[in-house]
């Protein structure tokens, strides 16, 4: 019986065990992502001002901040969401998607769309991340749809 109970007990936390909040992550020290966007490799940075986790989803951040490629800044908001964790003793894997939708300019507005990688090291003796790493890999399409460009943003 106790073995029962204790096997309950642990069940329980298990089930209700909240990801906890790394929405500083998307944050990126303040820097923003630096990739590239179509067929010639134009320069496109995307910086994240602000990154809240999805009270009701925990495994959904909601986020805002804006794009510059060339002379061309917007504003956007969206969602990253968390699809997968890959977790062994000294490395961390987290995989999902994320959505970004541009402010409605005219031609160049439209959606950022892909999925990510964030991988990190865990330093156990210090008890925080190390070597953090992540990117963007998806697709930008404009709202009046004449535009697709394919997408790669890392952090810096």
């Amino acid at each position: 019986m106790k073995k029962l109970l204790l096997l309950f007990i642990l069940a329980t936390n298990f089930v209700l065990a909240q990801m906890p909040n790394i929405s500083n992550i998307w944050l990126n020290n303040s820097k923003p992502y630096i990739g590239t966007i179509g067929n010639k490799g134009q320069e496109l940075k995307l910086k994240i001002t602000i990154s809240e986790q999805n009270k009701k989803n925990d495994q959904q951040y909601f986020v805002s901040g804006y794009s510059l490629v060339d002379t061309n800044y917007t504003k956007w908001e969206g969602t990253i969401t968390i699809s997968k964790y890959k977790d062994s003793k000294r490395q961390g894997t987290v995989f999902g998607e994320y959505e970004l939708a541009e402010e409605n300019k005219g031609k160049h507005s439209g959606i950022f769309e892909g999925r990510f990688v964030y991988n990190f090291k865990w330093n156990r003796k210090t008890e925080k991340v190390e070597g953090q790493y992540i990117q963007l890999i998806g697709d930008w399409k404009s709202y009046d749809g004449t535009l697709e460009f394919k997408t790669h943003l890392k952090n810096q």
